[in-house]
């Protein structure tokens, strides 16, 4: 029997970073590596460690990541604006200072997707159950694209439509609701898929009828904690056991 009974559920809504392609590791790299720079730029004695990462910045929306990091060490900086250049003294200039150095890896790195979560769309596209991205990034497209799995999903919500649309972001379910209107489905048959502990909160805030956390460095007790129904370490796990072969491997032609 697969963990979600697809008889129960119509629709599932993924983030992207973490849970289909593992681009959260790049963003968690840009990240400290911005931070990193601008403490000691600044003589902060705090340094930036990885748990900052999950703790403050991961599944956000880049601004409120960079205001969430800042608060834990004490600084404020002025909001600034979207259209402010990476080198500015600003909350949105050193949010595009670390999505600058994202897009540089992106473009040189490219991205491969995790092959259970590619088997997972497989599954869902065959049996016809609705799907769609929910990513607080603003670049999610481009991975998507990068990935080859910009296809696979007629809805994608991320930091542009949220922004458009007046949405507020994890851990509010606001852009997971609407993903939902979107696909013209209901909450209660809907499957919420995410890696960050925003994204669990949302799922778990948003009344959705099952919430399933992926464990890629958080931590299942975290994740559960966080309102996490099921946690896998790899959405293969997901999968029916007819899909696998009997040591749970995926079959050399899948």
């Amino acid at each position: 029997m697969p963990i979600v009974d697809l008889d129960e559920f119509d629709t599932v809504l993924f983030d992207l970073d973490g849970v289909l392609t593992p681009t959260a590791e790049v963003h968690m790299r840009a990240w400290e590596k911005m931070f990193s720079d601008y403490l000691a730029d600044h003589g902060i004695a705090e340094p930036y460690q990885e748990s900052d990462y999950f703790d403050y910045i991961d599944g956000k929306p880049r601004y409120d990541g960079v205001r969430s990091f800042l608060a834990s060490r004490g600084i404020t900086l002025p909001e600034g604006s979207p259209d402010d250049a990476p080198d500015a003294e600003t909350v949105c200039g050193l949010g595009n200072r670390k999505n600058a150095a994202f897009a540089s890896v992106l473009a040189t790195e490219g991205v491969q997707p995790y092959p259970g979560s590619v088997a997972y769309l497989d599954h869902l596209a065959a049996v016809g159950t609705k799907v769609a991205v929910v990513s607080s990034s603003r670049n999610a497209p481009a991975v998507l694209a990068a990935a080859g799995l910009a296809d696979r999903f007629e809805v994608v919500v991320d930091g542009v439509v949220a922004a458009r649309e007046r949405l507020a972001g994890k851990p509010s379910a606001a852009t997971f609701r609407y993903a939902t209107q979107q696909l013209g489905a209901t909450v209660a048959r809907a499957v919420v898929v995410e890696d960050a502990l925003s994204g669990v909160e949302a799922g778990q805030a948003g009344g959705f009828g099952l919430v399933i956390g992926v464990d890629r460095g958080v931590g299942a007790d975290r994740l559960l904690q966080a309102g996490a129904d099921v946690v896998v370490s790899d959405l293969a796990e997901l999968l029916p056991v007819d899909s696998t072969d009997s040591d749970g491997s995926q079959p050399a032609d899948s």
